[in-house]
């Protein structure tokens, strides 16, 4: 018995194929031209998504935005191997109708358009949200770094640049000493003359050198910036992550039912601080409650922020963290100081009160109140484990009964911070392991958002296809 064979390629067919067969109804490819047909393109602020009656027909933008949510889909993102998937990828034959789009062309229509796939994004939020795929009642807010296309080679600091300044400045001496001796050497003349012409190019080529790093750090100094990067100006060095060294800090607020992004963008920042409230707020508008719980990790503990939250209807989750040198050298930590408001007062681990001693005011407005008991600290026989100075004082900021009142709430709900882990680290596992979008192709903060934004929606729409599947998707957008 012999293989099953093919027919010849030079065989003529009277009926060629359609390439419609070869597209089974549940490809998500059909859902990816049925969604991309239904928006309106202009609305969404897409250049060019209605064509002009003058001058060479251009590409639908429609088309091309096809190719890259079906790109990003399938870990497809560089626009020469987008260009490649036109010619040879079936699927993509189908979608696009047997057009072949340069790769220039491609990658000018992600660059041209970056400012319109953030509501492309929140669209297919809108779709989710339509089929009840989200709980709407807790989301879990967090950053992760990513590469950008910028080396530590090639990002400065003040601290670095000064540095090589300095060492450039020690070198030059040296070799300027070395040529002297070089040039008072009697012997071997013809060898002294030439390393005293290899110290002349070595000097010469190190103060060139310095005379840029110069130059650069007037012009970081005259910026106001803390960094400043030459390949990508707006990539920062993100020092709580060294495998990633030069790269952007990804927000994300993902909804604890199916793990589900609702509201992401991208900031240089090297924290997370501050960044709260405003990626849950956003989260809340979008799904359209009054109110939502939010937790995120301790980078996230930052009492102003905190306040903001419940001011825009968020109530918030963060652990707070031990930070201080006394919790370095094991001293009582400043939970173990029971506040009253009653009496406005702490009482310390040895039964002592501590009153208001001093109040100030910090240049951004937080006025901070100092306790402290000087007459009992002297005589305090666990002293030892309290402080190493002749008194212990305890800072609390004006707002901090917001903190307490965030505290009660994570006493009460223990599990909380195990939810967050589970629910906010799936999409981002998702995005760099099986994804492969541990680092950005563009430059620039705005290009790096567009590109992250069809990361999120590419993995929610993967996130909703194994949770409905394509004909259900098929159906609501057709309704």
């Amino acid at each position: 018995m012999g293989y099953i064979e093919g027919h010849s390629r030079d065989q003529m067919l009277l009926l060629p194929a359609s390439v419609n067969d070869d597209v089974s109804a549940d490809n998500p490819v059909r859902f990816i031209a049925a969604f991309i047909d239904d928006l309106d393109l202009g609305e969404l602020g897409f250049d060019r998504s209605r064509p002009k009656r003058t001058g060479r027909p251009g590409y639908d933008s429609a088309d091309l935005l096809k190719l890259y949510l079906y790109g990003y889909l399938n870990r497809v993102r560089s626009s020469r191997c987008l260009a490649a998937e036109t010619a040879r990828n079936l699927e993509v034959i189908w979608l696009l109708g047997g057009l072949r789009p340069d790769f220039r062309t491609i990658a000018d229509f992600r660059k041209t358009n970056r400012a319109a796939f953030k509501p492309l994004f929140r669209s297919f939020v809108l779709l989710c949200r339509r089929l009840d795929l989200f709980g709407r009642e807790l989301v879990a807010v967090d950053g992760t770094r990513l590469k950008a296309v910028n080396s530590r080679k090639r990002n400065f600091t003040r601290q670095k640049l000064a540095g090589w300044i300095k060492l450039a400045d020690e070198r030059i001496e040296e070799y300027l000493a070395r040529l002297d001796l070089a040039d008072r050497a009697e012997a071997e003349a013809e060898g002294a003359a030439r390393r005293a012409a290899a110290l002349e190019a070595k000097i010469a080529r190190m103060r060139k050198r310095r005379e840029l790093h110069s130059a650069m750090l007037a012009d970081l100094v005259a910026s106001g910036e803390s960094q400043l990067s030459l390949t990508d100006p707006d990539a920062r060095g993100m020092a709580t992550s060294p495998k990633v060294g030069v790269g952007y800090n990804a927000q994300v607020a993902v909804d604890a039912r199916h793990k589900l992004i609702v509201e992401q963008y991208v900031t240089n920042s090297g924290s997370d601080l501050g960044f709260l409230a405003q990626t849950a707020s956003a989260a809340r508008e979008i799904l359209g409650v009054e109110q939502i719980d939010a937790v995120a990790d301790k980078g996230y503990y930052k009492g102003e922020d905190i306040a903001t939250c419940e001011d825009v209807g968020v109530v918030p989750y963060v652990v707070r963290p031990q930070r201080g040198p006394g919790i370095n050298e094991g001293y009582f930590a400043k939970s173990e100081f029971r506040y009253d408001a009653d009496e406005d007062c702490y009482t310390c681990p040895g039964g002592q009160r501590l009153d208001p001693y001093t109040r100030s005011q910090k240049p951004n407005g937080h006025v901070t109140i100092r306790y402290a008991n000087m007459r009992a600290c002297g005589t305090c026989a666990l002293k030892p484990q309290c402080a190493s100075g002749t008194r212990r004082s305890i800072d609390r900021w004006e707002g901090e009964a917001v903190l307490e009142r965030m505290a009660e709430r994570l006493a009460a709900r223990p599990d909380i911070t195990d939810r967050r882990r589970e629910t906010v680290e799936h999409p981002f596992g998702t995005i760099k392991q099986w994804m492969n979008q541990g680092a950005f192709l563009m430059r620039g903060l705005a290009n790096v958002n567009a590109e992250f934004s069809l990361t999120a929606l590419a993995y929610n729409l993967r996130r909703a296809i194994n949770i409905l599947g394509i004909p259900a998707l098929l159906g609501a957008v057709r309704a």
